[in-house]
């Protein structure tokens, strides 16, 4: 159960914390603070941390896709069932279905792979200002908390600075932005674990990957009536990622068509470095008319 008293990201911490059912099953808890349903961030930062604990070898993970089915009950535990599908010195796979209640909420594939030395280029890291000159998430919610009280009540473990004004900024000052780009690190001190570390990233890879698909068009969740859910989320590590300093999180919106829209981007390190890449697809409708 939630502990009270815990910060919110000394919860993240805690349920990444999984309980161990048997060799290849875990337990992942909700934190005290939730949404409707399960945030598909905490889901896929719980499978990846299932997979990664049943590796026979210390090995780096390559990629993660995740493709959601159900949406999860907050009242409730997710069992993190893990297949190994291989194992070797230098290469893994995994396949962990997240089940609730007998029910399968997703599905996510994992892999891990030792490379070694190769090819090196890069794309070129947004020019941004410093962290530590924006203004935090919580300034920027000032005046807005009856517009978007499900940012403004969320759980926070992770700390944000936007580089631009944030979707309900922007609406109100009547602009459209192509791009979202927001500095994030942890919001606590990181345990010495890669695993934490990249888990951490993917619980945040879910936070503002859509955005880009309705600023495109001079929307905002709050100040429009839209629907979002999220298809598949797919992550590839380029790099260990250092959650304990700023990366940025660069993302753009490429395509939406059939009331699906994708949702793309990178997180760069501080010496602009990909660390890793992101693609989401979900299913977004907007109503037009039903503006507050």
């Amino acid at each position: 159960m939630p502990q009270p008293g815990k910060s919110d990201f000394e919860e993240l911490l805690s349920i990444l914390e999984l309980s161990r059912l048997d060799d290849d099953v875990f337990s992942g808890r909700h934190p005290r603070k939730n949404p409707v349903r399960t945030f598909g961030g905490q889901l896929m930062a719980q499978a990846f941390t299932a997979a990664s604990r049943t590796l026979d070898h210390d090995l780096p993970p390559s990629a993660l896709s995740v493709h959601f089915i159900a949406g999860g009950d907050t009242a409730h535990d997710i069992e993190f069932h893990v297949s190994r599908l291989r194992d070797e010195r230098r290469f893994a796979n995994r396949r962990v279905d997240a089940m609730q209640n007998g029910k399968l909420l997703a599905t996510a594939l994992v892999s891990y792979l030792a490379g070694g030395h190769g090819l090196e280029h890069n794309s070129k890291a947004p020019a941004v200002p410093d962290p530590y000159t924006l203004p935090t998430i919580d300034d920027l919610l000032v005046g807005y908390e009856k517009v978007v009280p499900h940012f403004a009540d969320a759980m926070r473990p992770i700390e944000w600075r936007y580089t631009n004004d944030p979707a309900w900024v922007m609406r109100d000052k009547g602009g459209r932005l192509e791009q979202n780009r927001v500095w994030m690190t942890a919001a606590g001190d990181m345990p010495d674990d890669p695993v934490l570390h990249t888990a951490a990233m993917v619980y945040s890879s879910d936070t503002t990957v859509l955005d880009s698909i309705i600023t495109t068009h001079g929307l905002s969740w709050g100040w429009d009536r839209i629907f979002a859910v999220t298809i598949n989320h797919s992550v590839w590590f380029h790099r260990q990622v250092d959650f304990s300093d700023w990366v940025i999180y660069s993302t753009t919106s490429p395509v939406a068509a059939e009331s699906r829209g994708l949702g793309m981007g990178h997180f760069f390190n501080r010496a602009g470095e990909v660390v890793a890449t992101v693609v989401q697809e979900g299913i977004v409708k907007y109503f037009p008319g039903a503006a507050k």
